[in-house]
């Protein structure tokens, strides 16, 4: 379904990605696996049309996409919960999953039920502002957002960052089922190692600005992997 196929980005002179080369699968959960600054996050620009590659392609649904806008992408069934979040502060739970409204024929601006299903909490807090809700109750917030406009392909970069135990469950758990709708490929970017590994079907670990390493998750070695992942 997504295939990104020897990428090279630049920001300016420096060179951010060189040959990275990934693909994701409906139903299953591809992980992308690195310490900070070796380019996790510049991939998943890449992938969603936020920053223009400099070599390779980027084909979604067999479609060349890397000169696509980033809203041609939304459409086209793509969705990204940033690292960071990136909800709208100032408006109310309910406000900020309407945002997804924009990408949907009118017939389906609706927020899903599962939605709430996989986060209740955002059905008790509707009219809340979205900046009053914790960092946890904001990523599930994010994810609640993307999945209004009914994604192929969801982008997760780092959605456990500063997030509380208990909601890294909660989201774990949204992750496996809708891998497990077999509708969805995901990408995610980690760097909590034990929760990358209990999610993936498939792996690749960057380092400055490369793939080091892919497998499928029985090629996983916890003790390679801590080392690759270490500071």
């Amino acid at each position: 379904m997504l295939e990104v196929d020897h990428i090279d980005l630049h920001y300016g002179a420096a060179q951010a990605l060189r040959g990275v080369s990934i693909d994701a699968m409906p139903g299953r959960v591809t992980t992308v696996l690195g310490r900070n600054g070796v380019g996790k996050t510049t991939l998943m620009r890449a992938i969603v049309g936020r920053h223009g590659i400099s070599n390779g392609a980027i084909r979604w649904e067999g479609k060349d996409i890397a000169r696509t806008r980033p809203d041609a992408r939304a459409r086209a069934g793509i969705a990204s919960v940033p690292q960071g979040r990136e909800i709208f502060p100032l408006l109310t739970v309910q406000e900020n999953l309407e945002t997804g409204y924009s990408l949907l024929p009118r017939r389906e601006r609706h927020v899903p039920e599962e939605v709430f299903h996989l986060f209740p909490v955002l059905k008790d807090m509707l009219w809340r502002r979205g900046g009053d809700l914790s960092g946890g109750q904001q990523q599930q917030l994010a994810i609640g957002r993307a999945m209004v406009t009914r994604p192929r392909l969801l982008v997760l970069d780092e959605p456990t960052e500063g997030i509380q135990p208990s909601i890294i469950q909660d989201i774990g758990r949204a992750i496996k089922y809708l891998r497990d709708t077999g509708e969805m490929a995901i990408v995610l970017v980690e760097q909590y190692y034990d929760f990358a590994r209990d999610l993936c079907d498939s792996f690749y670990v960057m380092d400055r600005g490369q793939i080091v390493k892919s497998g499928v998750r029985a090629d996983m070695v916890d003790s390679e992997m801590r080392e690759l992942l270490s500071v």
